[in-house]
């Protein structure tokens, strides 16, 4: 007679397998020290950055509103949205510059246009050194506010060189003012590979938007294109059809519809200038040893210019001990 199988054995196996996998499951690998210490610090640049983006949000100063605007005559753009008033604007009044009347009258002209609402064009005052371009724009704005209501005033807007890609922003700024705006750009010209001058062209003509109506743009260089002659040569040597490519930088300063030349003056002038300044500020001294002071003066800087007559006059206030107020 056939014994029965044992039957313990079938039911032994799954405990087996059990114990099996339950020891399989307590050999998972933990972290080890090194990894926590990793994740801690990542975690801790993480909140880090955070807190800097938060402070950096809330120390941002907000974009200039319309309101502002009637807090100065005069303003310095940031590219961050930001203008600075400028309670005293550092000029030279417009009768202390000498040797430049047909500029003078010709900017007067086209800026009074443009503060009473009518056509104007942008301008590009270019020539050389120390001639009083700077000082012009700044004059004629003094010049043109002298008689107005505080709602009719110009106001003046300063962008450096280095900023120029954020010229659109100002422009998105200012359309939507009631104010008219002259904005300035001072020593303005572009270099090597620079490509900011395309956010220039676009304001100025071409873009969809434009220049809004209520903004005229005023620019000084030393360059007649704005451009340095190695950078329209390297263009014309370098490219399939140098006539386009010449055009193609060229055509910023033809977007200027005014176009100013300041030209060295003439000893006559320079004189001139230095008389105009010493008698506006009561200094005195025997003609004869004014123009010789003067014109050894300009000698040994090399040139004649509104900004060398400037200096001789500082100079010689300060040996007769006289203070230059109201400049």
């Amino acid at each position: 007679m056939s014994k029965k199988p044992h039957k313990t054995t079938a039911r032994a196996m799954p405990k087996a397998a059990v114990r099996k996998d339950a020891k399989v499951a307590s050999k998972r690998p933990t972290p080890s020290p090194q990894e926590s210490s990793k994740d801690d610090a990542q975690a801790r640049v993480v909140r880090a950055l955070e807190t800097i983006a938060a402070h950096l949000s809330a120390s941002t100063p907000a974009a200039a509103a319309p309101e502002s605007f009637r807090d100065a005559d005069a303003f310095v753009w940031h590219p961050n949205g930001r203008l600075t008033p400028v309670p005293r604007v550092s000029r030279v009044e417009l009768g202390l510059l000498k040797g430049i009347d047909r500029m003078r009258d010709i900017l007067i002209e086209n800026t009074e246009r443009f503060a009473d609402g009518l056509p104007a064009n942008n301008a590009l005052l270019w020539g050389a050194r120390g001639m009083g371009k700077s000082s012009l724009v700044k004059a004629a704005h003094a010049d043109i506010n002298a008689n107005r209501k505080a709602a009719d005033r110009l106001k003046l807007i300063e962008i450096h060189r280095e900023d120029i890609e954020s010229l659109p922003a100002l422009m998105d700024l200012l359309r939507a003012s009631e104010f008219h705006f002259i904005v300035f750009c001072d020593d303005l010209s572009f270099d090597g590979n620079d490509a900011s001058y395309k956010s220039l062209k676009a304001v100025l003509e071409g873009g969809i938007e434009g220049r809004p109506d209520n903004v005229i743009l005023y620019a000084t260089s030393n360059r007649r294109h704005l451009l340095a002659r190695e950078m329209i040569e390297n263009e014309r040597s370098t490219a399939i059809n140098p006539g386009e490519a010449v055009e193609e930088k060229v055509s910023l300063s033809d977007r200027f519809g005014l176009w100013l030349g300041f030209h060295r003056c003439s000893q006559d002038e320079y004189l001139a200038m230095v008389k105009g300044y010493c008698g506006h500020f009561g200094i005195k001294l025997a003609e004869e040893e004014l123009e010789r002071e003067a014109l050894e003066w300009s000698t040994t800087r090399g040139s004649r210019s509104g900004r060398v007559a400037w200096q001789f006059t500082q100079e010689l206030a300060g040996r007769l001990g006289v203070r230059l107020s109201g400049k």
